[in-house]
């Protein structure tokens, strides 16, 4: 558009220049046809109305241009970041999941049994949860955690958001924009989404903290209990509280 611009005044210049510049009065002077030439002149002005408003949108366009390179080039930088940071996230999954390995190939396969006996049980425990009667935190608290119970037993998957399979942070946002709010996608982010609880101010509804790199989220459903998406291989199921180290909640 600015290119387009720029190459109507520049025709409209040259027109004026091959026609010599001469001064206005002495065209007057010199012209066989005064009646002509004062058409002319009226339409040279209006002509050079026309440069003047094409001049001030050029300076416009450039303007904007200016500031949306600016912009662009914010966003370069933002996402340079993002990467050299997912990029260190990456490497300290893989570590966790190195160290996760070792751990499991270490156990005898009556420990496995145990173990996989022991998630069969937590994630076909869902309808035997007792709740209590805690109120929501509010009306907006109440309708993410009713959204999140519909998921029950939803597979958990990483990088899920819905509405088939989630991962912990994918679920509690995917709740909370059932319910009209949208919250950051990260369990990080999300830890700053709100006002900080402690454990004894937690209402039915708040977002649960876990870990000291606060990289779980669940929602804290009533009792002690926390409903989330826990990890891969399990489904999204109660849990108690007490089971994961919490770090605070937070009220949306």
């Amino acid at each position: 558009e600015l290119n387009d611009l720029q190459d109507d005044l520049g025709t409209l210049a040259s027109a004026q220049y091959r026609s010599g510049g001469i001064d206005p009065s002495l065209q007057l002077f010199l012209s066989a046809d005064p009646d002509s030439y004062l058409d002319k002149a009226s339409t040279l002005d209006q002509l050079s109305t026309k440069q003047a408003e094409g001049l001030q949108q050029i300076a416009e366009k450039k303007r904007t241009l200016n500031q949306q390179k600016a912009e662009a080039a914010s966003k370069l930088d933002e996402l340079d970041e993002t990467r050299t940071e997912l990029g260190k996230k990456k490497k300290e999954v893989q570590a966790k999941l190195g160290e996760a390995q070792k751990l499991l190939n270490s156990l005898t396969a009556a420990q496995r049994a145990s173990l996989e006996a022991a998630e069969n049980r937590a994630n076909r425990s869902n309808e035997r949860v007792d709740l209590g009667n805690d109120l929501p935190a509010s009306s907006l608290a109440a309708a993410a955690l009713s959204a999140a119970k519909t998921k029950l037993g939803s597979p958990y998957v990483y990088g899920a958001t819905g509405p088939s399979s989630f991962d912990c942070s994918g679920l509690t946002s995917w709740a909370y924009a059932q319910a009209g709010a949208g919250i950051p996608r990260t369990s990080q982010s999300q830890a700053n989404a709100g006002t900080r609880l402690s454990m004894s101010q937690l209402m039915p509804g708040d977002l649960v903290i876990f870990y000291g790199d606060l990289h779980h989220v669940g929602l804290y459903a009533g009792n002690g209990q926390v409903l989330h998406a826990p990890r891969t291989g399990t489904v999204v199921r109660y849990e108690s509280i007490n089971n994961m180290p919490f770090q605070f909640g937070v009220r949306i």
